[in-house]
């Protein structure tokens, strides 16, 4: 059964507060605002930023899907994107914060193969996280603890070197990568509301 960016995309409600101090803490390529929303001209901030940044109407899946797979040179500047286990939190240079529901069954996970380069990062940051293998095509296996075959496919990496997927909740999943001969493996967990959606340890030997 595959798992890819476009997959199901239904909303659940808002998690706890203490997601917003995670996000805070553990983000390596970017962190999420713990401001209150303002308004501007009777509209709220959350319309306003969507609206600003060309993400009106949008749930979280399809931003997550508009941000990862856009070139580099084209993302937005001052906007971050913070993906975490139960909520994309989005802020920007004008110190407004939106933040919008994942699916309930699902959670995006970005993984960043690496041969010599690689940063710190444990929830992806849709606009500033860079990957080392940009645009390179990719044998993708992600298999659970069972032993199920979740993602068995070769996959292009996006512009900004990361490849996503949609990982069922509750599930410890190896992610295997090989890129040219080399290959390497890491693990995923989507069971606690701090896990990493951000892979970027799986070196590439």
């Amino acid at each position: 059964m595959n798992h890819d960016i476009f997959s199901r995309r239904r909303a659940f409600a808002l998690p706890a507060a203490v997601l917003a101090v995670a996000a805070l803490a553990l983000s390596g390529c970017a962190a999420a605002s713990d401001a209150e929303p303002a308004t501007t001209d009777g509209k709220t901030s959350d319309s306003v930023l969507l609206t600003d940044h060309d993400l009106d109407g949008l749930d979280a899946a399809q931003v997550i899907e508009r941000l990862d797979t856009m070139p580099v040179a084209e993302r937005p500047a001052g906007l971050i994107a913070s993906v975490l286990p139960d909520e994309l939190v989005l802020t920007d240079d004008q110190d407004r914060e939106v933040r919008m529901p994942m699916p309930e069954d699902e959670v995006y996970v970005a993984v960043a193969p690496y041969r010599e380069q690689t940063h710190e990062c444990h929830f992806h940051s849709l606009t500033t996280c860079l990957g080392e293998l940009r645009d390179a095509d990719l044998l993708v296996t992600l298999t659970d603890e069972s032993g199920d075959v979740l993602v068995d496919e070769t996959r292009s990496s996006y512009d900004n070197g990361f490849v996503g997927f949609w990982v069922p909740r509750g599930v410890e999943a190896t992610v295997t990568v090989t890129y040219e001969g080399s290959t390497g493996s890491a693990t995923i967990s989507t069971s606690e509301p701090d896990d990493a959606t951000c892979i970027t340890g799986l070196q590439l030997t």
